[in-house]
């Protein structure tokens, strides 16, 4: 009689697995389309530089 009422969009191993791999594949495609790791050490080294003054700023004191 419980063959007869199981779903059979049930979860099974194989079927989390799927559903897991799949949301790492997303996440992966998400972080690609916002610029990756070397758009992350671009905006980092950037954000170090602007730290420092310009040559232009040193010539103007």
């Amino acid at each position: 009689m419980t063959d007869e009422n199981k779903s059979p969009f049930g979860l099974n191993r194989t079927r989390i697995f799927i559903l897991a791999m799949g949301g790492l594949v997303l996440l992966i495609t998400i972080s690609m389309m916002m610029g990756g790791l070397s758009s992350y050490n671009a905006l980092k080294e950037a954000a170090n530089a602007a730290k420092e003054p310009t040559a232009e700023q040193l010539s103007a004191e």
